[in-house]
């Protein structure tokens, strides 16, 4: 299946909600504070301003990729495996990666892959000064407070312009709206009553 395709669908699904007048969803204006966080995030990342950018993602999603990640590290079938992942990450010792905040480590994650891929500057810059970010439409789901926003980016590098569409759910927390990067790519799970939180597991009330 195209990679398009689900995000399309999702959000025709979440346009026609919005227009049937349903008692937990309602489209929100422009000026809704999600729409300037979603592009203050997206130009932290064509920025490759990490530190900025983890202070606007969900701090228990970062956990998670997190400890995920340090688990798929200490499972390497060999020792020269688990050398090279942490290599990657520019360390030595499992120790080191444990040791960072879930926004340490995103930071240290975006920096080694930005690392590997080897942009040249030109390039980075041409994408930075050429980013356009069109917020297409915002989507409240009320009683879970959850935002979500429908994106189309354009930026250029050297030889092409690059258009991409994206969905990006954001969640309340406090006051304080966050970004949660896992919401479209795995399920939401809620304990029923009288049932364990496991581990990576998110009430949503």
């Amino acid at each position: 299946m195209h990679p398009a395709r689900p995000l399309f669908r999702l959000s025709l699904a979440l346009s026609f909600l919005a227009l049937t007048g349903s008692t937990w969803s309602a489209t929100l204006p422009a000026s809704h504070p999600c729409g300037d966080l979603v592009k203050k995030y997206l130009g932290c990342v064509v920025a490759q301003d990490w530190k900025t950018a983890a202070s606007l993602l969900l701090p228990s999603s970062l956990e998670r990729k997190q400890k995920e990640t340090i688990a798929i590290i200490k499972t390497a079938p060999t020792m020269s495996e688990e050398a090279a992942m942490l290599e990657r990450f520019g360390v030595k010792e499992i120790r080191d990666l444990e040791k960072l905040t879930p926004q340490e480590f995103y930071i240290t994650d975006r920096e080694a892959w930005h690392k590997r891929i080897n942009a040249a500057p030109e390039v980075t810059k041409k994408k930075q000064d050429t980013l356009k970010i069109d917020v297409l439409g915002l989507v409240e789901e009320k009683e879970k407070n959850f935002v979500h926003a429908t994106v189309r980016t354009s930026q250029e590098t050297i030889t092409d312009r690059i258009e991409e569409l994206f969905l990006i759910s954001f969640v309340k927390e406090g006051e304080k709206w966050l970004i949660w990067p896992e919401m479209k790519d795995r399920p939401i799970i809620t304990p029923l009553d009288g049932a364990k939180t496991t581990d990576g597991e998110k009430k949503t009330k």
